[in-house]
């Protein structure tokens, strides 16, 4: 419970959560339903996120070729899953913006962008071609982002501008490396974990149960889930256990060091 509190206390805090463009701020109250726990219709889909209610924050841990910090995950990205965990995907072509790094700039936000050029990174190397496939795919899935949301003072991609810097904060909150660390789990090229191990390690920081994600036996991947109340822009990121348990085996995971090089593998398989 304290973990949690400190979590949502951090959130609240961050400053891109609270730096919304164009100072927008939606008009979604404390009584609004909870993404995916609703008895009964809910019209407003700007302050309700349907169909997408369950909501994943994902990072990835690449050693091949390494990515980021060598102490820090990175971010995969902010997946709105229906609760049924089935998904939609590039939900509206016509905002599949290709200059996200434009758009970033022109809104002011060159720390936020300067940000995700070290924690937002593709493993080709093209970060902007990560961040347009990310937002295409599953940012404009999202309902409460629809520009019929952001009012009448709507720029071109405050939508957009929205997603990142919310999938930015709440990376923010989920210091996966730390966590681990604390619990005196660190990357090795030898020593290897139980899914329990890792899983609970993480549990005891956040307060709920991730999704890790392994190939062949090499953690690469977390997963958070979320229900959302509100908006994305402002609301309030409620933290779940984990539906699924992610691909990694109960034992003989291996945490390896971002320095160490192993055979590149196509990360895109079973991603969405």
């Amino acid at each position: 419970m304290l973990a949690h509190l400190l979590w949502t206390s951090s959130l609240l805090s961050s400053v891109w959560a609270q730096r919304l463009p164009g100072d927008h701020m939606t008009s979604c109250g404390v009584s609004t339903p909870i993404s995916c726990t609703n008895t009964t219709t809910v019209s407003n889909l700007c302050c309700f996120e349907y169909p997408g209610g369950l909501l994943m924050q994902t990072q990835f841990w690449d050693t091949s070729p390494a990515t980021g910090p060598e102490d820090s995950w990175t971010i995969h990205g902010l997946w709105p899953d229906k609760c049924n965990g089935s998904y939609d995907s590039n939900c509206d072509p016509s905002r599949a913006y290709k200059d996200i790094a434009s758009i970033l700039t022109n809104a002011g936000e060159t720390d936020l962008l300067e940000y995700m050029n070290q924690y937002w990174l593709d493993i080709s190397g093209d970060n902007s071609d990560l961040w347009v496939h990310e937002w295409a795919k599953h940012g404009t899935c999202l309902s409460t982002l629809r520009p019929s949301c952001l009012g009448r003072t709507e720029s071109y991609g405050e939508d957009a501008v929205s997603y990142f810097r919310r999938v930015v904060s709440l990376f923010q909150n989920l210091p996966t490396y730390d966590w681990l660390s604390a619990a005196g789990i660190t990357p090795s090229p030898h020593k290897t974990y139980t899914y329990e191990q890792l899983a609970s390690a993480i549990q005891d920081a956040w307060g709920f149960l991730p999704a890790l994600d392994c190939r062949s036996h090499r953690l690469n991947g977390v997963s958070y889930y979320h229900h959302l109340r509100g908006s994305v822009i402002d609301g309030q990121f409620v933290p779940i256990d984990a539906p699924s348990r992610g691909s990694c085996p109960s034992k003989g995971i291996i945490y390896s060091p971002k320095k160490t090089r192993h055979v590149l593998v196509d990360q895109s398989a079973g991603q969405h």
